[in-house]
């Protein structure tokens, strides 16, 4: 009888606060990670529970959206850290290039394809069976998604359009490459801002792809102009994500410091420090701390902290458990936010018999009620794209990226703030009420505004 061939199993290890996946792909007891996230005690414990030993950990590119936990992961196991050669990075790494073959123990073989278009220097690899041959995955970071691309523009308008016409020859040399039965396992594209467009589907195959995929099913410059019209804003963080990816981050801290005193907070906020209260939106509306910022913790909670907060900006934040505190610690780590400092208890406690603030909470129809246009202004905080394709008429747009550098060429008139669903909405409130407006936020959702009767304007 012939040797038993060894199943190559992948799981997969979802970040949805970044829209992101990471991949361990083991047979026989030895694995591969791909991607990893900065909190790699996850990664750890899907590895123990699979009794797998990590030998190598792939990075398809220095990633703009987060940092990685790859150099931290590959320390801690003695694994093989696999960088692109073309990547300029501070720390030692087994340098990979286009057509090498990596050896994943006896089992697994890993093929390298250049895909330039989301970086200059971004890889894919092909994941096979080292005694069939048989292609058992593609890794694709940035580059083919579900549906999409990743984008093109995150090094600046000039290069741009040349990456995008990377992206599109990189898709095709991957659908010519692979067979159609081929998964397809990218790190982008379920709600990350680094897609160039919206990934509904949850799995997919190079030959799927291949019949839906627009870099796939459009010539060049179709798909170039329908990819760049698409773009919008992205986190004002990512700038700062690729430097220290390539300088090589240090292993995450996810033991959150509590234990910041009342006066203390009413310090950092005196000396423009931001502190952030991460209970849910309502009860922050009823009653906060004068000049706390109000984010409830969720899937978006790191993401706008990172987009607003001046960057380097000390931060300490508020919650009524230590498991909150934890779970926000964990998503601003992700994003290189560390040392963050915190406080439990509630607003009266963190006050020190302060008065405390609050603000208006209504929905949509509420707002079709309030009275005549010229007795309030309605502030709509949604992206370019949200905005262009339908708002109420006579709105003042506003993106929430750039509220804090327009706070003060407002409207002095009772402000009525929106977003798509109420969470950005909330944290603009807190903006504009910690900035002196007379606020009410709308927590509903925008679909309600035409039916409570509002007039919607489409560009």
């Amino acid at each position: 009888m012939g040797k038993e061939l060894a199943v190559i199993d992948i799981a997969v290890i979802g970040t949805p606060s970044l829209g992101n996946r990471s991949y361990l792909a083991s047979a026989a007891g030895v694995g591969l990670v791909v991607d990893p996230p900065r909190d790699i005690d996850r990664v750890l414990a899907v590895a123990a529970e699979r009794n797998v030993t990590i030998t190598h950990v792939l990075e398809t590119h220095l990633h703009n959206d987060y940092l990685t936990g790859g150099l931290a992961l590959a320390n801690l196991t003695g694994a093989s850290y696999c960088v692109n050669a073309a990547d300029r990075v501070a720390f030692d790494r087994l340098a990979v290039s286009d057509g090498d073959l990596i050896d994943v123990g006896e089992c697994m073989r890993v093929g390298v394809i250049t895909t330039p278009g989301h970086t200059f220097t971004h890889l894919s690899y092909v994941l096979s069976d080292a005694q069939t041959g048989e292609t058992a995955g593609v890794f694709t970071g940035g580059s083919l998604l579900y549906g999409t691309t990743g984008r093109p523009d995150l090094f600046g308008e000039r290069h741009t359009r040349a990456l995008a016409a990377a992206q599109h020859a990189s898709a095709r040399n991957l659908a010519a490459t692979l067979p159609e039965s081929t998964p397809l396992y990218p790190t982008h594209g379920f709600g990350s801002f680094c897609a160039a467009g919206p990934a509904g589907a949850d799995s997919s195959t190079i030959g799927t792809e291949i019949r839906s995929n627009p870099a796939l099913v459009l010539d060049l410059e179709p798909y170039m102009a329908a990819l760049l019209a698409g773009l919008d804003a992205y986190p004002a963080y990512y700038a700062h994500m690729a430097p220290a990816n390539a300088a090589g981050p240090e292993a995450a801290v996810l033991s959150p410091s509590i234990g910041v005193t009342a006066r203390e907070i009413g310090q950092r906020i005196a000396a423009g420090e931001w502190v952030v209260d991460l209970r849910g939106r309502r009860a922050f509306a009823a009653g906060h701390l004068p000049g706390t910022y109000g984010f409830e913790l969720s899937d978006s909670f790191a993401t706008y902290v990172g987009w607003l907060i001046p960057w380097g900006t000390p931060l300490t934040v508020l919650a009524d458990s230590q498991d909150t505190i934890a779970q926000a610690t964990r998503q601003l780590c992700r994003i290189g936010i560390d040392k963050v400092q915190a406080a439990t208890g509630s607003p009266d406690q963190w006050a020190c018999g302060l008065p405390l603030a609050s603000y208006a909470v209504s929905d949509f129809a509420g707002l079709a009620a309030a009275g005549p246009a010229g007795s309030l202004r309605v502030l709509d905080v949604r992206r370019r794209s949200e905005w262009a394709a339908g708002h109420i008429s006579g709105a003042v747009h506003v993106p929430l990226h750039q509220l804090a550098d327009r706070v003060n060429t407002l409207p002095d008139a009772p402000l009525w703030v929106h977003c798509q669903a109420g969470y950005r909405a909330s944290i603009a409130a807190s903006i504009l009420h910690a900035a002196g407006h007379e606020v009410t936020a709308i927590d509903d959702n925008f679909d309600a505004a035409e039916r409570a009767g509002l007039t919607i304007d489409a560009r």
